[in-house]
């Protein structure tokens, strides 16, 4: 008894003093990493972890606009390559969208076709697409507008000469670390922080902007603060009367912010969603910004977005993954984990892939082999019919 009582009292003492130097070294954040991430059993951000932090809602459309179903809708199955990858990396959600219709759609898990679950880096599509909105609206003068007029803590050095565009193309220059599983890297921060803004302002821009792609969600979050201060509303608010509702989502949505009392979305991440919800903003830009008859956004904006800025990198545009395959171009919404927006304009094709992770080719290579298989195995689908 007495040994356990000690053991009790060490261990009191213990935790209260990696407490307090948690604080003294401004770490504490790592506390609501454990509390919400590692004590749950997992390595990193999942697809539910919405529910453990505070969110913004986003409320669904006026007029619901809900897709249509092909006329060969779910008439085939999953090729036996395709059901296995969905089983080994836990697919929850499976969609292929043809001339604008519902062609196939195959849920998981529990999971259905109004469940919501982690966007992950999608969430950065939206905001290159929110950037391009406030352009077209007159709130930011273009691409080349100094992130200096927005943001007082980048207007000396190298810092003066970063663009919006930088940020949307992933060109900031900046020191920030893309590591998503290091407790102590700048990327598990600003997860769990709860001052974003302060994170951000933190940043120091240590190469040239504008001159070579390196991806960084911190672009995505900066972006998002130029956007706020640029239009004098919030960014959740911003999307729902720019897009969500416009595009006829049938669901609402949330958006994680990093506390209630600062209230800044986590604009690199963290749209709680749907796979036909998220269709919708590839429709969208394989469609030139168009929507029922409105131009939502500007077309030559939307043709910039799907091609690459810099040759050297031809797999990012501005908020959007590109990748040659098949013979075909596609454009691509693409998150931690595995969930994606596929686009292919010219055969009027969409895929949607959701789920718990990607092909253990993680981090060896541009584009997972999974990116590859989804997309063939949904044309070998495609092919078992007439369109």
């Amino acid at each position: 008894m007495k040994f356990i009582k000690k053991l009790l009292k060490f261990l009191i003492v213990f935790f209260g003093l990696l407490i307090i130097v948690l604080y003294l070294t401004d770490t504490d954040y790592l506390i609501k990493a454990v509390r919400t991430i590692y004590l749950k059993g997992h390595s990193t951000a999942y697809l539910e972890d919405y529910k453990e932090f505070d969110n913004q809602s986003i409320e669904a459309s006026n007029v619901f606009q809900p897709w249509s179903n092909h006329r060969n809708y779910n008439s085939v199955t999953t090729t036996p390559k395709l059901e296995k990858a969905n089983q080994d990396w836990g697919t929850i959600a499976y969609l292929i969208i043809k001339n604008d219709s519902i062609w196939f759609e195959q849920y998981y898990d529990g999971f259905n076709e109004d469940s919501k679950s982690n966007s992950f880096s999608m969430a950065k599509s939206y905001v290159s697409g929110l950037m391009g909105k406030a352009i077209m609206e007159g709130y930011i003068k273009s691409l080349d507008q100094p992130v200096c007029d927005f943001l007082p803590a980048f207007c000396e050095g190298k810092a003066a000469q970063m663009t919006v565009g930088d940020l949307s193309s992933m060109a900031s220059g900046t020191n920030w670390d893309e590591a998503y599983y290091s407790p102590l890297s700048i990327t598990t921060r600003a997860y769990f922080d709860d001052d974003l803004a302060k994170v951000m302002n933190g940043l120091k821009v240590v190469t040239e902007p504008g001159q070579a792609f390196k991806y960084a969600s911190g672009d995505t979050q900066m972006l998002a603060m130029v956007i706020e201060k640029a239009t004098g509303k919030k960014l959740y608010d911003y999307f729902e009367e720019s897009f969500w509702k416009p595009l006829g989502s049938e669901n609402s949505t949330l958006w994680q912010v990093d506390s209630e009392d600062h209230d800044l979305v986590k604009a690199y991440c963290c749209i709680a969603s749907n796979a036909k919800d998220f269709a919708r903003f590839g429709k969208l830009y394989k469609d030139h910004g168009k929507w029922n008859g409105q131009q939502l956004l500007d077309s030559a904006f939307v043709a910039r977005s799907v091609k690459p800025r810099f040759p050297e990198s031809p797999e990012y545009g501005y908020g959007f993954w590109l990748k040659e395959h098949m013979g075909k171009n596609f454009f691509m919404m693409r998150g931690h984990l595995g969930q994606y927006v596929f686009v292919e304009p010219n055969d009027n094709v969409i895929i949607v892939r959701l789920g718990h992770q990607k092909s253990p080719d993680i981090g060896t290579k541009t584009f997972t082999d999974d990116i590859s298989l989804y997309i063939e195995e949904a044309y070998k689908m495609l092919g078992q019919n007439s369109q």
